[in-house]
């Protein structure tokens, strides 16, 4: 029988087979930004190996769900400036003639970022695909033959002025020492008007005297456009970047403690026991104990915070004790929800919802509710303010808008302490405080107000509406609040409240007041100690 033989297939239909699966993988790789770092990509690990670029835990949670405006408040070394290095060169090599921007926070730390991204650029398999060749490599900007550039820049506050970015960088922004809030202006502007550009802000904090602290707050409560994240420093990416030090951590907790691991019944305090349960493990509780031998904890938290309200903790002469600030802050309830209130609130508070109206109860029959305020003139600077709490010390509404005129607020007073069983109002009677004070008990027959003693030239007792903020009636009004919140005889709900109590501090000369910086405010914090000496007062006109 005679042997059957197959055909030779065609040498040049074989090569063009091979070719167009080689062309399918390319295209299928550059289309999805994961496998592009996955399988193209490759950065130093911390022994100075080339390793592919896998995304740890937090990395991939913020490339699935980054937005257009994005600001990150991290720990230390979570590795959010290598993605958007990454995402730079991705969208370089696929989009010709796009421009992007990396901004960090001086010359010598935007050229480290700078050589890491040409490495990756230099180790991308040109021997095995087609990608754009560099045209130009110097110390300002990387040139792709398909047009496109990549620059860095130190912080200017004009940077932009004139381009048009596809993805900006903003690195360590917090640190910046000029006008943050114009060279962000600037670089918005200069982001390209196409659905893909992205701006990505990200810093570890620096205290509160900065614009990156107001827009991360404003952002995290959903009131700017940026979409806000907060990585801690328990986390996936901790435990691989820091495993050396993790281990070294172990090793000398062991060496003072007869051998023996950290275990369950060594959590002695309320913050291990609360870091235990958001996740740290045992052998990153040894390197927290290992960190704090060298600094301190308020360096710590800022370096490595596990909340984002603990990352912006100050140091120096707080007059409220920081740890119970950031511990209530971790065990707040959201205020009741808007349309609730829609159905249980006066129609004239309802403009308030979402401008600094924020109802935690509502009020019960026969309950006793006491009020402080602190009022100002509505034109854009410090707020007027209300805190109200109940008999138990509960604090049951909170209130703070600057843009509300004399003649509203005292509107809003009586709409509000009529409602809560005719509150018992203590309101700071200096400055515009006295016009809404007489507008109450005169306009509206306002009776329920705190009325402070005084003595004629005769020694004849005068009982006088409204509180007047002197040195001293402020340090009682202060250390009696400080007293009720650090001994738990109240229970403040405002997360506004706790981040103002978190900046008041006592300066050199022992004058109390909020921490000197851009739109610190520490009107909720009089408001409190307000509604304090009303509930002291214990009397009741109505």
């Amino acid at each position: 029988m005679a042997l059957k033989v197959k055909p030779l297939t065609s040498n040049k239909k074989t090569i063009k087979k091979t070719k167009d699966i080689k062309q399918e993988r390319f295209n299928e790789i550059m289309g999805n930004f994961p496998l592009f770092c996955t399988d193209f990509v490759k950065i130093l690990d911390n022994f100075g190996e080339l390793i592919p670029f896998k995304f740890n835990k937090e990395q991939a949670d913020f490339v699935e769900s980054m937005g257009k405006f994005n600001i990150i408040l991290k720990s230390r070394q979570i590795g959010f400036s290598t993605v958007s290095l990454a995402i730079c060169l991705w969208n370089a090599v696929n989009r010709p003639n796009s421009s992007y921007m990396i901004v960090s926070l001086d010359r010598k730390q935007v050229s480290t970022l700078f050589e890491r991204l040409k490495l990756m650029n230099d180790n991308l398999p040109r021997d095995i695909y087609t990608f754009p060749v560099t045209v130009r490599d110097n110390k300002d900007e990387l040139l792709l033959s398909n047009g496109s550039r990549i620059q860095i820049s130190p912080p200017a506050e004009h940077i932009g002025r004139g381009s048009t970015y596809q993805y900006i960088l903003l690195s360590e922004y917090a640190f910046y020492e000029i006008d943050q809030a114009k060279l962000l202006t600037s670089v918005t502007q200069a982001l390209a008007k196409n659905p893909d550009s992205k701006i990505v802000i990200e810093s570890t904090a620096n205290g509160t005297s900065n614009y990156f602290y107001e827009v991360f707050n404003k952002s995290f409560k959903g009131n700017t456009n940026f979409k806000a994240y907060f990585y801690g420093w328990i986390s996936d990416a901790h435990k691989t970047q820091f495993k050396t030090e993790i281990n070294d951590a172990v090793g000398w907790y062991k060496s003072i403690n007869r051998g023996q691991l950290m275990n369950k019944s060594d959590l002695t305090t309320d913050e291990d026991k609360r870091l235990h349960k958001a996740g740290a493990t045992y052998a990153m509780l040894c390197w927290r104990q290992w960190k704090l031998t060298s600094m301190s904890t308020v360096d710590f938290q800022t370096e490595y915070p596990s909340t984002h309200t603990e990352a912006f903790k100050t140091s120096g002469r707080n007059v409220f004790d920081q740890g119970k600030i950031i511990d209530r802050l971790n065990n707040l309830f959201p205020p009741i929800d808007k349309e609730i209130l829609k159905k249980g609130l006066p129609q004239t508070l309802h403009k308030w919802l979402g401008k600094g109206l924020s109802v935690y109860h509502l009020p019960k029959h026969n309950v006793k509710f006491y009020g402080g305020s602190d009022v100002s003139s509505g034109s854009g600077g410090d707020s007027s303010t209300l805190t109200l709490m109940d008999a138990e010390g509960v604090e049951v509404l909170s209130f703070h808008n600057n843009k509300i005129s004399v003649y509203e607020f005292a509107e809003f007073l009586n709409i509000v302490g009529r409602l809560y069983n005719y509150a018992y109002l203590a309101i700071e009677k200096n400055s515009y405080g006295l016009p809404v004070i007489q507008r109450l008990r005169e306009d509206y027959q306002y009776m329920n107000l705190y009325k402070h003693k005084t003595f004629d030239n005769r020694g004849k007792r005068k009982l006088i509406l409204g509180w007047l903020t002197t040195e001293v009636t402020k340090s009682i009004m202060i250390s009696d609040l400080k007293e009720n919140f650090e001994r738990g005889y109240i229970l403040i709900n405002s997360q506004e409240t706790l981040q103002q109590m978190q900046l008041f501090i006592e300066d050199s000369k022992g004058k109390t007041g909020n921490k000197g910086g851009r739109n610190n405010h520490d009107d909720l914090v009089i408001s409190h100690g307000l509604c304090i000496q009303a509930k002291k007062a214990n009397k009741w006109y109505v």
